[in-house]
């Protein structure tokens, strides 16, 4: 089984008045999920979708059908909740996964929240944003930088509650013991370019990071709600085969760490 140490922060930030963050942090699995909507509704999505998700904590063996699932409901149970006001949210994360093959990680993402590795001295965005940006980034009309301030940096094209029928991205990769990886949502990237990112990254434990990199955000402007998941991986066998492509802890509704 694949071993884990883990910390995480959030906070409103210096200009919203609710955070519409929550996040999940046991093993085997990890979210971060970044409400969208009018009049507290995002909140209340990433509630949901935060809830929906820690059904998957429990199970043994857990496959990535089961997180597929769990995503599944929680974008059915929000549209069904509140399709007037199309609340939304982001989700993404890691999970721990037992197959056949042995153990994987699998990370997922489904909106611009995004889930980094830090692997010896190689430090890379796993997930694709799903935002205008991004698509103005894929086709060559705009560079990454410029995406950062861009004034559709904030639209994004695919969130849970938008679609009945919207499937997430996902990938299998290996366990390897000595990675470190980062959950976010845009908040901490928007205001911390990757050359920021990285050091705080790097230092002490899961949990000190965590703090660091949100209290960084806090201190650029802090104009969204921020929240940082880091997660270690110490793995018993490594595995090289791989399917991927290129306020600090709060209101208890917004932090779910250790349930």
């Amino acid at each position: 089984m694949i071993r884990f140490s883990h910390g995480a922060a959030t906070s409103v930030g210096r200009v919203r008045h609710v955070n519409e963050d929550s996040y999940l942090a046991v093993p085997p699995l990890f979210v971060v999920a970044d409400g969208m909507g009018g009049h507290g509704s995002g909140d209340l999505a990433s509630r949901i979708a935060i809830e929906e998700m820690s059904s998957c904590v429990p199970l043994r063996p857990l496959f990535a059908e089961a997180v597929l699932t769990a995503l599944e409901h929680a974008n059915r149970h929000i549209i069904e909740r509140d399709a007037a006001n199309r609340m939304g949210t982001t989700a993404t994360g890691l999970a721990a996964l037992e197959t056949a093959g042995g153990d994987h990680l699998m990370v997922f993402n489904i909106g611009d929240s995004r889930v980094y590795r830090l692997s010896g001295v190689r430090f890379e965005q796993l997930t694709v944003d799903h935002s205008e940006v991004q698509e103005l980034v894929l086709a060559g009309v705009i560079t990454r930088e410029q995406a950062r301030t861009h004034p559709r940096r904030n639209v994004v094209t695919r969130a849970l509650g938008s679609d009945a029928g919207l499937l997430p991205d996902h990938w299998l990769l290996p366990a390897i013991g000595g990675d470190r990886y980062l959950i976010c949502s845009d908040g901490l990237f928007s205001e911390l370019p990757d050359e920021v990112i990285l050091p705080l990254l790097e230092v002490g434990t899961p949990q000190r990071a965590a703090e660091a990199l949100v209290a960084a955000a806090n201190d650029a402007g802090g104009h969204d709600n921020v929240t940082a998941v880091v997660v270690d991986i110490d793995s018993d066998g490594d595995d090289d085969e791989t399917t991927l492509p290129r306020e600090f802890p709060s209101r208890e509704t917004q932090s779910r760490e250790g349930r």
